[in-house]
């Protein structure tokens, strides 16, 4: 059985749409969703907020490339399109871990390399998953709790906008 972390982001369009549609395109193998946050944007470019989210999903028959594609495919389906690195996008998918899998290949870095100065995924992770743990990083409470109290800021829990 292989577990993975996924990290949900979208700016542009139907936010929440663009979430939702991956939820549900996650449903059959879908363990846990965590609360949407809306977030500041990370990278530099200028650009509107994120609404972002974890799942963890689980499926005997998914290794890690099977997730990546599978992502990437919802990314396809949402119409992104790839012209900025850390620009907008209507769906992001990223696998953050899989099953503690390491992965050096450039198209799939595992554990995914930006999640522990990411409290955008860090947050929403201890939502669904208290106890986790990232593969060779240690637990995401802590590091979560090394990004320093600033970290959290312009991020914003949205109740308002369940996933469901």
């Amino acid at each position: 059985m292989t577990r993975a972390v996924l990290s949900l982001g979208s700016n542009l369009g139907d936010r929440i749409g663009h979430l939702r549609g991956a939820v549900a395109g996650f449903a059959d193998v879908l363990v846990a969703a965590s609360p949407v946050y809306e977030t500041a944007p990370w990278g530099g470019v200028e650009q509107a907020d994120f609404l972002n989210a974890v799942l963890i999903v689980e499926d005997p028959g998914t290794d890690e490339w099977g997730w990546l594609h599978r992502g990437q495919a919802l990314e396809d389906a949402s119409g992104r399109v790839r012209e900025v690195r850390w620009g907008p996008r209507t769906l992001d998918v990223d696998v953050v871990c899989v099953d503690g899998v390491r992965s050096e290949h450039p198209d799939l870095l595992l554990p995914h390399p930006g999640t522990v100065e990411r409290a955008t995924v860090l947050r929403p992770w201890l939502d669904v998953d208290p106890d986790a743990v990232l593969p060779g990083h240690g637990p995401v409470a802590a590091l979560l709790a090394a990004l320093g109290p600033d970290a959290q800021d312009g991020m914003r829990r949205r109740d308002d906008l369940g996933l469901w």
